[in-house]
């Protein structure tokens, strides 16, 4: 007679994928989504105006500052932060929802709030995405051609902290090679959902 263990896992695992603006973390992480099956991305919140590509409910969930300060309040925010004159942040109930249905979410946000997301939710897998060098990092952000020099000297600093936080996270990918990178983050994915005992730390 045989004896099978049941680990079957019943709530989803929470991912959080960072790195500098320019790095390709939406490229990487849509590339991979589009390969897995039971996670989903969690959509943001944020008070900014939509550009013209932009869908509510898909891009961003897009609401007025006197509903996110209202959110803010009735704590409804896994991880909140106030960028220039705009706040951005998760809604909790969504990500509580999918992870209790057993389905795995993963969201894409900056240092910051990852590791607040962190220290909510200790079972949380922080993925950092670097760039091969910093130089490559300083040529996509003016091969973009979305910002002024002034704003891409901003966002290259902005990177250096970011950078500077790598040690807090689980993993790092180097987004050198698209293929490389779309599967080692599947593989991390995949990883995770085979793990017995899930960390806290």
């Amino acid at each position: 007679m045989s004896l099978v263990l049941d680990f079957q896992r019943k709530r989803g695992i929470l991912f959080v994928v960072s790195g500098p603006s320019g790095v390709g973390k939406d490229t990487v992480l849509d590339r991979s989504l589009q390969n897995m099956e039971g996670i989903i991305k969690s959509v943001s919140a944020t008070t900014r105006p939509p550009r013209d590509t932009e869908r509510s409910g898909i891009d961003y969930f897009f609401y007025t500052q006197e509903r996110f300060e209202t959110e803010i309040a009735d704590a409804a925010f896994l991880e909140y932060e106030n960028y220039g004159s705009h706040f951005y942040g998760t809604p909790l109930a969504p990500v509580e929802q999918s992870l209790a249905e057993g389905t795995d979410v993963v969201l894409k946000i900056e240092v910051k709030g990852a590791l607040n997301v962190k220290q909510l939710l200790p079972a949380t897998r922080l993925i950092f995405i670097q760039p091969p060098a910093f130089s490559v990092l300083e040529e996509r952000l003016i091969g973009r051609g979305k910002d002024t020099p002034e704003k891409i000297q901003q966002r290259l600093e902005i990177a250096k902290g970011e950078l500077d936080a790598r040690r807090e996270y689980h993993y790092l990918i180097t987004n050198d090679n698209l293929e490389t990178a779309v599967n080692t983050l599947c593989a991390i994915i995949i990883a995770e959902r085979h793990r017995i005992q899930p960390e806290s730390s």
